[in-house]
Order: C-alpha cells, then sequence, then structure tokens
C-alpha cells in the first residue's frame, strides 16, 4: 500500500475537478457583475465617502472593521463581495494556468483579468481617499474590462454547445436591453422620475446584459457562421454596444446635450443591427444551418 499523499497541484486540481472549471468560471463571473452593481449603489447613494473615508477598514466595531450606519453599510458591502470576487478570479485563473486541459486563451483571459485586479484595487482605494472623476470612471471600465474578459472566457468554455439558437437568444437580448438602455437613462426617466439610484442600478444592470450580449453573439457567430457579412454585422454590434455604453455613461457624467443625441443616434443604429442580426442569422445557407444544429 502507498504511503504517498497527493501533491499540493494534485489536490487542487482534484478540487477544481469536482467544483468544475465551467462553474467556477460562471460564479466568478457572477461575483465580478455583482461588485460591478454594488459599486454603482455605493456612487448613487453617495456611499462612496461613507466609512469616514477609510480603507480597507469602515467606520464601527473592532479596528473600524464593520459599518456604523446605512450609507456605510453600501460601500462596506460592495467591498465585502469585491473580496469574494477578487479570490474568485485568482481562483479560476490558477485553476486555468494548472490545468492542461483548460483552453490557452482561456487561460490567458483569466490571467489577465487576476492581473487586472490588483489594479482595480488600487482604483478602488483612491475613489476612497481622492473620489476624483477620473479615478472613477477608470475604476469603472477596468470593473468593465474584467468582466468582459471573463465573459469571453466563459463563453469559450462552454461554446461547443452553444448553436444558433443561442446566437439568436444573445441578439433578442440586446434588441430587449437597449431600449430599457435609452428609457432608463436620465435622457428619458427624468421626465417621468429622478434618476434615483434604485434607477441608476436597473440601468447598469441593463448595461452589463447589453454587453454580454454582444459580446456572446460574436463569438457564436465567429463559431457557427461562415458569412461574412454576418460576422462583419456582428462585430459591428459589438463595437456600437461599447460606443453605446460609453456616450450613455458619458452623457450621465456631463450632462452634454451633444453627447445626448449622439447617445441616442448610436443607440438608434444599433437597435438597427440587432434587429438585422435577427433576421439574417435564419436565412443562412443550409450548410451553416446544418453547422449551427450540431
Amino acid at each position: 500500500m502507498s504511503s504517498e499523499r497527493p501533491s499540493g497541484g494534485s489536490r487542487f486540481r482534484q478540487l477544481i475537478a469536482r467544483v468544475g472549471f465551467p462553474h467556477l468560471l460562471a460564479t466568478t463571473l457572477v461575483l465580478v457583475a455583482a461588485t460591478i452593481l454594488l459599486g454603482v449603489a455605493a456612487k448613487a447613494t453617495g456611499s462612496g465617502l461613507a466609512c469616514e473615508a477609510n480603507w480597507p477598514q469602515c467606520d464601527a466595531g473592532p479596528f473600524d472593521l464593520f459599518p456604523a450606519n446605512l450609507p456605510s453599510f453600501y460601500e462596506w458591502f460592495h467591498r465585502f463581495v469585491a473580496m469574494f470576487a477578487g479570490f474568485a478570479i485568482i481562483g479560476s485563473a490558477l485553476a486555468a494556468w494548472r490545468s492542461p486541459s483548460i483552453d490557452t486563451r482561456v487561460a490567458a483571459l483569466v490571467v489577465l483579468g487576476m492581473v487586472l485586479t490588483p489594479i482595480q484595487v488600487v482604483l478602488g482605494r483612491e475613489t476612497v481617499l481622492q473620489y476624483e472623476m477620473t479615478i472613477l470612471s477608470l475604476h469603472f471600465w477596468t470593473a468593465v474590462l474584467i468582466f468582459a474578459l471573463f465573459v469571453v472566457a466563459t463563453v469559450l468554455v462552454w461554446e461547443s454547445s452553444l448553436t444558433r439558437r443561442h446566437l439568436r437568444g444573445a441578439l433578442a437580448l440586446g434588441a430587449v436591453s437597449l431600449p430599457l438602455h435609452v428609457a432608463l437613462s436620465p435622457i428619458v426617466v427624468t421626465d417621468i422620475t429622478e434618476y434615483s439610484p434604485s434607477v441608476q442600478m436597473a440601468q447598469y444592470g441593463v448595461t452589463l446584459a447589453l454587453l454580454a450580449a454582444a459580446i456572446v453573439a460574436v463569438m457564436i457567430g465567429r463559431r457557427r457562421l461562415s458569412n461574412r457579412r454576418l460576422l462583419g454585422l456582428l462585430a459591428g454590434v459589438v463595437m456600437l454596444t461599447f460606443v453605446v455604453v460609453f456616450l450613455g455613461r458619458r452623457a450621465v457624467m456631463t450632462l452634454n446635450p451633444v453627447l445626448d443625441d449622439l447617445y441616442l443616434v448610436f443607440a438608434a443604429i444599433l437597435m438597427v443591427a440587432f434587429l438585422a442580426g435577427i433576421w439574417l442569422v435564419p436565412s443562412a445557407s443550409s450548410r451553416e444551418a446544418n453547422a449551427l444544429s450540431r
């Protein structure tokens, strides 16, 4: 009977095998999205400078580790979830790096996400200590980049089971999310009610859905379609989505009528692109349809 004990590396691989790397990656993606939305909530409620501008401590309890009031709780809870998101990012990266069965593209994406994580932590610290708009923007866009990296990695892991139906579903999600994004923007919603913290969280939730839909659509299309024009359309959807998200955020921050108009124009173009994609995907050739159905 062998007395050899499994090495640390083999134990780690056994743990990942039990959990399932695709599920670990999906869980990490959810935690990253939750961290972004909680950060939006903290900013929207004016809680970014709660915790008496302490970091990483807060303003109550032993060593000032816990929140003293509701605004402090928003900021504290954002940091609390971000901590678990960070651990999940590191765990995903280590699992991808140490497992020979993981696609090297997936490993590269999640490792890049891990490299960006300490940068994001430093930016989060600076939002508390300085709270400047430039730092807030960098903090937000770094989080969005990490989110996008994990969306791409998750799709790569699951892509063998994704078909034309999922492609159309992603385009349909984008087509539904886009008008909601516009309706929840200050350009429209302030004619009905105020741009409250709950409205802001809803709009940014739709933002993440919109980004994910565009990325998923182009990635499935790249694998399942050979029609170059349709692939070009899907690539245009991704670029337009990032433009719309960027202009929508800038319009909120600057209240510039020109940016408002540009946001609405590009949103309209993107809507046409989503609908055209939904219409054109089923009209692929029979060879493409057979490939999609496999």
